[in-house]
């Protein structure tokens, strides 16, 4: 793999070329953790473990609103959220 060669911004920002985020299949909400191995150097290491959630993380998080009520429909719902809205 070739060299990449970045700029570091005033707010200490620096993007990865896109050719090292494919080849290392990064993704957007990883965490990546930067390690100094010298002054002039130092390492990029992927963090394994939790990563961004994705849009089934949602499921069942309803229920956790309220513990030990019984599950409702969709209409049931929506019939409480609407209730306090003006016409």
């Amino acid at each position: 793999m070739r060299d990449a060669v970045t700029t570091l911004t005033q707010r200490g920002q620096v993007s990865l070329p896109a050719s090292i985020r494919k080849a290392m299949r990064l993704r957007p909400g990883q965490r990546l953790r930067w390690q100094q191995v010298s002054e002039t150097e130092c390492r990029l290491v992927i963090e394994e473990g939790r990563r961004a959630p994705g849009p089934l993380a949602v499921l069942g998080y309803a229920r956790r609103l309220r513990p030990g009520s019984p599950p409702r429909p969709t209409a049931a719902w929506m019939k409480e959220l609407r209730a306090g809205e003006r016409r």
